[in-house]
């Protein structure tokens, strides 16, 4: 598979990887934001990179970028990134941080990237045309039952303080359960090896990269209501699955949320 951004892709992710890995579990200066997420220099360095690049390869497109806000948003084309999701994992020395990349034309996202710099991993998916690992196909599992399903939940700490009823089903939910944070579940859904991920207190720039490839594999992503994410879905909260049946069931759990 291949489409006319995927060398646009490696470059950019070659640009953030060799920004990145070098101050990868080296000390580094930490900053809190507003909302008490951290900040490195980073993240800063990575996201100019990324920005200098698409000025450069696309002016006329708009960009929204986590550390250095919003350009041209109501541009037919606009790029969404985050240059390191899962900064505390990245403070913390564990390589299952990773680099969010989406382009949406005309409001729809038709591209996603998940490039992980430390397991030398990237994902790309592109709309209707299938999602790559390492430029080799990739799709989601057929798993349909809940009760089967290999289920990831993110970001459980906050869904327990703030949905303690649906923290509880998921708990007796699934054949296999595990916690995590960030991007890369939802990469293990696209390459099969996870069946479902629920995801919580989230921003555009964590989960259209991630629904898009998700999508492109063959799997389902949507807020945790059904509904489809862009731009202004003003949600904060998702599910990948690799199928509609397993889908359904999982929004099931989370009525009433």
């Amino acid at each position: 598979m291949s489409d006319q951004f995927d060398d646009h892709v490696a470059s950019i992710t070659n640009l953030v990887k060799q920004s990145v890995l070098g101050s990868f579990r080296n000390l580094l200066e930490v900053e809190f934001k507003s909302d008490e997420s951290p900040v490195t220099k980073a993240d800063l360095e990575a996201e100019k990179l990324v920005r200098q690049y698409l000025a450069k390869h696309f002016p006329q497109d708009g960009i929204f970028g986590e550390e250095f806000g919003t350009e041209g948003v109501e541009r037919e084309n606009v790029w969404v990134v985050d240059p390191i999701d899962g900064t505390r994992s990245f403070l913390s020395g564990h390589p299952t941080f990773g680099f969010l990349l989406a382009r949406l034309k005309a409001g729809v996202p038709e591209l996603g990237v998940i490039a992980m710099p430390a397991l030398n991993e990237t994902l790309i998916g592109h709309r209707g045309k299938g999602a790559s690992l390492n430029k080799k196909p990739v799709q989601v599992s057929s798993q349909k039952s809940l009760d089967q399903a290999i289920l990831y939940v993110n970001e459980g700490d906050k869904i327990y303080k703030i949905h303690p009823e649906i923290f509880e089903r998921l708990m007796n939910s699934g054949q296999t359960r595990r916690f995590a944070y960030d991007c890369y579940p939802h990469a293990l859904v696209a390459m099969g090896h996870v069946d479902a991920v629920i995801d919580y207190d989230l921003q555009p720039y964590d989960y259209l990269a991630v629904s898009t490839v998700v999508k492109a594999a063959g799997g389902v992503a949507t807020d945790w209501n059904g509904n489809s994410l862009g731009l202004s879905s003003g949600t904060r909260a998702m599910v990948s699955a690799a199928t509609p049946e397993l889908h359904n069931e999982i929004l099931n759990l989370l009525k009433d949320a």
